[in-house]
């Protein structure tokens, strides 16, 4: 069976994205990708990797024309999108992700204050899309909300060490990421010249991905803070999280990297280094890994170190990641590109 797939918002950086690994996908073909802006224009007009590749043109649409022409939906739209659109989606049996920050959040008072819009669908529920945590409850959702960049780069890490009570749940993580994931459209914060050569700190206590990261982790332990900060690197995309953890009881560095081994040993996507090898991002540019290394302690302070690719497992690939369960295909279809290494 090959499932009939759409796009909303699929001119973008995770649109294209979903395009690139949906192409080599053996089971889904893309019946439609949408865009308010570039209606009627060939896909590879605006994703010029694609020439070849598609012969889509982008359209606008009604969401009756795609639940009946789709079986499964992408929204790659900003926030506010899907909330309006996924329940008639469902209603017509469409199942769906949601690469944006819409369902992630379950407490709506928190969305609210944090994204600075009323929710207008409260009333569905979408399990959180990190498959290495969530996996039997993306197996069996009609609709999943698809985890931030940087939540992904940080609860993969210290998620096993709060469940085996290694670290006390004060984390302190910084990141730097590739303007990709600022989004397409320019502004005056991803002008080349504000970019290059420099490195930008920004929401430096107030990034709308915290709560997202403590909700989560408390799941593994009660009254999680993460104190977190994210910087923009001038690369185009690419992400790399060094996280400072405080162990409860002393243990050496090995430990640390056997209880992410034990706990991930079944995870496709999810390789640990050796202690004190340090992740590179260029090492999962292009993939749908993450790469945990660092595993160096001092005195009390556990340093770990960890990179994604923003794009694919930060966004698209992690999303094609949950189609795959949803529909109960092999996990791995359509994700196997290795690294882009240099």
């Amino acid at each position: 069976m090959v499932v009939r797939v759409g796009i909303i918002g699929g001119s973008g950086y995770t649109g294209g994205e979903l395009l690139r690994i949906l192409a080599r996908h053996e089971k889904c073909s893309v019946e439609l990708v949408t865009s308010q802006r570039y209606v009627n224009e060939h896909v590879w007009k605006v994703h010029g990797n694609l020439r070849n590749i598609y012969d889509l043109r982008f359209e606008n649409p009604s969401i009756d024309e795609i639940s009946d022409r789709c079986d499964f939906v992408f929204f790659a739209t900003p926030t506010g999108v899907a909330m309006k659109y996924a329940g008639e989606l469902l209603n017509a049996g469409v199942k769906v992700v949601d690469l944006s920050a819409d369902f992630r959040l379950k407490d709506i008072n928190t969305f609210e204050k944090y994204y600075k819009i009323n929710h207008l669908a409260k009333d569905i529920k979408a399990p959180y899309g990190l498959p290495e945590i969530y996996r039997e409850e993306i197996k069996n959702a009609n609709i999943v909300a698809n985890p931030g960049c940087y939540p992904t780069c940080i609860i993969i890490p210290v998620a096993p060490l709060l469940r085996e009570g290694l670290i006390e749940g004060v984390i302190v993580a910084d990141a730097k990421s590739g303007i990709s994931g600022a989004g397409a459209k320019p502004s005056d914060f991803t002008h080349f010249p504000n970019v290059h050569e420099n490195v930008v700190p920004y929401k430096i206590t107030t990034h709308r991905h915290v709560p997202e990261m403590e909700q989560e982790l408390k799941k593994f332990a009660e009254g999680v803070k993460v104190f977190f900060t994210p910087h923009v690197v001038p690369i185009t995309r690419g992400m790399l999280s060094t996280i400072h953890c405080f162990l409860k009881e002393s243990v050496d560095e090995s430990f640390i990297k056997e209880t992410l081994e034990k706990f991930y040993k079944d995870e496709p996507f999810v390789r640990i280094l050796e202690v004190g090898e340090v992740p590179k991002i260029t090492s999962v540019r292009g993939t749908n890994y993450i790469d945990i290394g660092g595993f160096k302690i001092d005195r009390e302070r556990l340093v770990l170190v960890s990179a994604i690719d923003n794009l694919v497992k930060g966004a698209s690939g992690q999303a094609v990641q949950n189609m795959n369960i949803m529909l109960n295909f092999d996990e791995k279809t359509g994700l196997t590109d290795i690294g882009l290494h240099p």
